[in-house]
């Protein structure tokens, strides 16, 4: 039901971090595919706890698959929140499985300081995408939109006000 890198303990992140090491890999590519089934578990599990929640239901009694979809509650919260107000849970599943990505994107850079490392030197490239499971297509979706913000690098953030400043500065020392 799902890769989603939900602890850091386990043999995925040990193998990238051997296919990093030894095998000399230099590049991780986060895949997700369309029509997911546990994404759309996870949606409707947050979509029925939240239903609970305002109707003041019990909680049925949790099973291991239950826990495993909890545990992407994170991942379909934000993307419901991320789609307009009343979204299906279709859309929500759909749009779960790109958040699900950069999630795993995150948690491994979060997990693994061999990974985190790595790419945060540029040894590495850790890249996103999805397969359409219907077309064979794979959408390439790059890097982590806040990579840098993730590896801590300065240098990758953009501050307005500095670059209005330098800009300034440059002018005014005639460059």
């Amino acid at each position: 039901a799902g890769n989603s890198l939900s602890h850091a303990e386990g043999s995925v992140v040990g193998s990238l971090e051997y296919s990093i090491g030894p095998l000399g890999a230099k590049l991780i590519l986060v895949l997700g595919h369309t029509k997911c089934g546990a994404m759309m578990g996870a949606t409707q599990t947050m979509l029925n706890a939240q239903k609970a929640a305002g109707g003041g239901a019990a909680p049925a009694k949790k099973t291991t698959l239950d826990t495993l979809l909890h545990g992407l509650a994170p991942v379909t919260q934000k993307a419901q929140g991320q789609l307009a107000h009343g979204a299906s849970a279709e859309e929500i599943g759909a749009h779960a499985v790109k958040v699900n990505v950069f999630a795993g994107m995150e948690k491994l850079l979060n997990y693994s300081a061999p990974i985190r490392e790595k790419v945060k030197s540029g040894e590495v490239q850790l890249h996103g995408a999805v397969f359409d499971i219907v077309s064979g297509e794979v959408n390439f979706l790059g890097q982590h939109p806040r990579l840098p913000l993730i590896l801590g690098l300065e240098s990758g953030l953009v501050d307005a006000d500095k670059t209005l400043e330098a800009v300034g500065d440059s002018k005014a020392l005639g460059a």
